[in-house]
């Protein structure tokens, strides 16, 4: 588990991809579990160890997450990930005809839990979410297309699904794409901004994505990212 930053209130970790942010039914080693281990036996603490889980990231998407160590860090920053000042953005490659070079979605979305899929559906159906996202494409080749993305909110697999409505799907995605090669899904979380719980500063953390493997290899992100 790679630490990127750590104090008394709060956690901030690079998430792999293919692990899940919380326990779910594989019962894969999850990441909540994971810092809850971490912090255990670094500082020795008995019984069951207090960590918050205040946002999530879908089990393919790899990324920044920040986890609280008590409760009332927990609260704030769940607040801010809620009110929408915590900024979280991603990059993505996606194939297909790029039409416009940056855009907004708004869509509504509604899950299939059976089949744990997610779909666009008119606004008016029973039980669908309003789902946000504002896209810029940084730079082509071929007929792939690097995305920086903002989300508006927070919904399970909202980019996956709203990028492949309007036939831009994410690389690697067999689950929203077709004929896709089967390689790791090509979305990432490379910034993260919040305050802290406690000091109230404004904390920044970027991360690359896998510069170095599958078609991530095609861009140059040291432009982008500024680290």
């Amino acid at each position: 588990m790679e630490i990127l930053f750590e104090d008394n209130h709060i956690i901030v970790v690079l998430k792999p991809q293919n692990v899940p942010s919380q326990e779910d039914e594989s019962k894969d080693k999850d990441m909540l579990s994971m810092v809850k281990e971490y912090i255990k036996e670094k500082y020795n603490k008995p019984g069951n160890v207090f960590v918050g889980l205040v946002h999530r990231l879908d089990r393919p998407t790899g990324g920044v997450m920040v986890f609280a160590k008590n409760s009332k860090s927990a609260a704030r920053l769940s607040e801010q990930f809620k009110n929408g000042e915590a900024e979280k953005t991603y990059f993505a490659i996606v194939q297909g005809n790029l039409k416009q070079k940056q855009g907004k979605l708004v869509n509504y979305l509604l899950k299939d839990e059976k089949n744990n899929m997610v779909k666009v559906v008119p606004m008016l159906t029973e039980g669908a979410k309003k789902a946000e996202l504002d896209y810029t494409c940084l730079e082509s080749k071929d007929n792939l297309h690097l995305l920086k993305i903002k989300l508006g909110t927070g919904r399970g697999h909202q980019i996956r699904v709203q990028l492949a409505n309007i036939s831009l799907p994410i690389y690697g995605d067999q689950k929203y794409g077709t004929n896709m090669p089967k390689v790791p899904l090509h979305l990432f979380a490379v910034e993260l901004k919040f305050y802290h719980p406690v000091s109230k500063d404004k904390l920044v953390f970027r991360v690359y994505p896998p510069e170095d493997k599958w078609a991530w290899k095609l861009f140059n992100y040291e432009k982008y990212l500024n680290l």
